[in-house]
């Protein structure tokens, strides 16, 4: 099975290569004592077709943000998952592989808040943090989510310093209207269905292949690394809404499944192709 390398324009700032290189570190760093080399990263990163220079540029433009750690072992310049980094990546870890569906019984979970203007930038960042979480919008400042996702909202907004800007209630839809007609205006389900489809068109026949031909650890390395990059946006946009109020067949349930199909396949032998690398066998 053979898939196409990551398109990347030499000398261009290409903001997918951060995503890729996180997705890396999540997966091999942890389990490494939380620290990759440098020089195994672009080695890595080569064999999704990126040349050196910029993997080494979007690993500064991480740095900077905080997002990695500069650090050398035995001499070996490498980095580490930031703090904080760890703690997004084990909340994204439940989020990605342990997927949960609302039911009607959960309830709702709404959030309101006031930020002054002297701090407009906390305001952004709450709506960023929400959007996040898969809340969608019931009103100016009125955002709406199911009710499953109290605790993760609240731990969510108290790590990133949010709280005192926000109140959180819990409830029932209680009156009026077509809870289904107003899910659709709350989010984008649109969007989302479409988000789901390209991932179905795009990974089903590559699971098929893989499935049928087999695949060497490098070849799956090649293809679970931007599978893994390009899904895990996914359950982030999605709220995980009870199935009732969903269009008929939704594609979201179709397309996790096969998500989980490509994590069974291509994990294992990804993860062989990437230790060999590290420990200098690749």
């Amino acid at each position: 099975m053979t898939t196409e390398p990551t398109p990347h324009t030499p000398g261009g700032r290409d903001t997918r290569l951060g995503p890729l290189i996180i997705t890396i570190f999540g997966l091999y760093a942890r389990g490494e004592r939380n620290w990759l080399s440098v020089a195994s990263v672009v080695q890595l990163m080569a064999d999704l077709g990126v040349e050196g220079q910029a993997v080494r540029s979007s690993i500064s433009r991480l740095k900077r943000r905080g997002v990695l750690l500069s650090q050398r072992h035995a001499g070996a310049v490498g980095y580490a998952l930031a703090d904080s980094t760890l703690e997004t990546l084990a909340e994204g870890d439940v989020r990605i592989f342990e997927r949960s569906r609302a039911t009607a019984e959960d309830g709702w979970l709404v959030v309101v808040f006031s930020v002054p203007e002297s701090e407009r930038e906390k305001r952004h960042e709450l709506r960023t943090s929400l959007t996040h979480l898969g809340f969608g919008t019931a009103a100016p400042g009125v955002w709406i989510a199911p009710g499953n996702l109290a605790a993760e909202t609240r731990r969510t907004l108290e790590r990133r310093g949010l709280s005192e800007y926000v109140d959180i209630f819990t409830g029932d839809h209680f009156a009026f209207g077509d809870l289904r007609s107003k899910v659709r205006t709350w989010w984008d389900l649109d969007e989302l269905t479409e988000l789901y489809a390209g991932f179905l068109r795009h990974y089903r026949p590559i699971l098929d292949a893989a499935s049928s031909g087999g695949t060497t650890p490098r070849e799956a390395f090649r293809t679970y690394i931007p599978m893994l990059t390009q899904w895990r946006r996914l359950p982030y946009r999605d709220p995980g809404l009870p199935l009732s109020l969903l269009p008929p067949g939704w594609n979201g349930v179709t397309a996790g499944l096969l998500f989980d199909e490509l994590n069974m396949t291509l994990g294992a032998p990804a993860r062989e192709h990437a230790l060999a690398v590290i420990h200098g066998r690749g």
